[in-house]
This record gives structure tokens, sequence and C-alpha cells, in this order.
């Protein structure tokens, strides 16, 4: 009983380290030429990180479980978009993060962006967007269901 016990506690924190893992970009550009390359949409995560009650509810219930981590890894580069009320953030960041808001027209949080990047002419990007969807109670299985008919449109 013991090295079962002790197989499934390794099993656990492995998943649990894969999801600590996840690498969340903050600048958009970098995220961009990254989904290009990987040939993968954007996940935009508008956040208010330090205060907006729904948004550390999605993070616990799914951003943080093992399902998103397998499920991120395979199939969108991370992008958090953070408007905190008491977390100092640099002028660029502040900024980018003001911009991406308003050319989505974000009104609440969360909400969530899926987009595919398109290189045009030189080497300017435009965001294709996919599709949007926020919290949505029922843990990571109804938030991926919805995350996957969104991203199948690609």
């Amino acid at each position: 009983m013991k090295k079962y016990l002790v197989i499934a506690l390794f099993l656990v924190s492995g998943l649990v380290a894969q999801a600590q893992e996840l690498k969340w970009h903050t600048d958009v550009s970098d995220a961009a030429k990254i989904a290009l390359e990987e040939n993968k949409p954007m996940l935009l995560f508008f956040t208010g990180s330090d205060w907006c009650g729904w948004c550390i509810r999605l993070q616990k219930e799914v951003f943080h479980k093992p399902e998103f981590a397998k499920w991120a890894a395979e199939n969108v580069i991370l992008v958090e978009l953070d408007f905190p009320r008491r977390t100092p953030q640099d002028d660029a960041i502040k900024a980018q993060n003001y911009n991406m808001q308003n050319m989505f027209g974000v009104t609440g949080y969360p909400t969530i962006w899926f987009v595919k990047p398109q290189l045009k002419e030189g080497k300017k990007v435009n965001l294709e967007a996919l599709g949007s969807t926020g919290y949505l109670a029922g843990g990571p299985e109804k938030w991926l269901a919805e995350a996957n008919r969104i991203i199948v449109k690609k």
C-alpha cells in the first residue's frame, strides 16, 4: 500500500510541478514571435491580479490545475495582461496592456481572448481574434471544452 501511495504522490507532484512551469509572457511582441514559430494561437489573459476575485478564482480553479498545464503546453502561448492596483508595473508593460485592452474592447475581468498572430508586410504582426471567454464554473474540464471550441476555428 505504501508503495502505491509513494507512486501516486510522485505523479501528483510531477503534475503540480508541470503546472508551475507554465510560462506566462508579459510582452505581447515576444509571445507573438514564439506563437508564429510554434504555429500556435495566443491566450491573452486580461486580469487584475491583486484585486479581481474572479481572476483569482479562475487561476485557482483552472490555470493552476495539471489538466490546464498539459493543454496549454500543447495548444497555446500564454500571455498575461495585468491591471494591478497595488503591485508596481513597468510603464512600457502598462502602456502595452492598455493598448491591448482597447484593441479588444475589454471592459471586465477576467477576459480571455484567443488570437492567432499573422506576419504581414515586413515584420508587422497582426492579431486575428478567434474568440473570447471568461470565468466559467465547472473547473478545468468545462473551461477547456470552451477553449477548444474557440481555437478549433483557427
